[in-house]
C-alpha cells in the first residue's frame, strides 16, 4: 500500500502579526472615494484611525492616491480587505 501524499507545506509569512500595514488606494477623484476607502478600513480593522490616512493628487487633478494604515492581524483580513478594495467601482488599483 503507497504512502499517503505529505500535505503541501504551509506558507511562511514575512509578515509578523499583528502589524501595521500600509496599503495604496488609487482611484478617480471623486467625492466619495475618500470616505468610501475609510468605512472599507474600518470593516477589517475596528481600530482604524482614519486621521492617520494620507492623501496624493495625481498631476492632472483626475485622481487620488490614498493611503490607509491597519493593524494587519492575519493573511485572511488583509486578503479580504484587498478583495473589498479591489472589487469597489471607485478604486483602479490597490497595493
Amino acid at each position: 500500500m503507497p504512502n499517503p501524499s505529505p500535505s503541501a507545506p504551509q506558507e511562511e509569512s514575512l509578515i509578523v502579526y499583528p502589524c501595521s500595514f500600509p496599503i495604496k488606494v488609487m482611484g478617480l477623484k471623486h467625492d466619495l472615494l475618500l470616505p468610501t476607502v475609510t468605512k472599507i478600513a474600518h470593516r477589517h480593522d475596528p481600530f482604524f484611525d482614519a486621521a492617520s490616512v494620507e492623501l496624493r493628487e495625481s498631476s492632472t487633478g483626475k485622481y487620488l492616491g490614498i493611503t490607509i494604515t491597519i493593524t494587519a492581524t492575519n493573511r485572511a483580513q488583509l486578503d479580504a480587505l484587498y478583495v473589498e478594495l479591489s472589487g469597489h467601482e471607485l478604486v483602479k488599483v490597490v497595493l
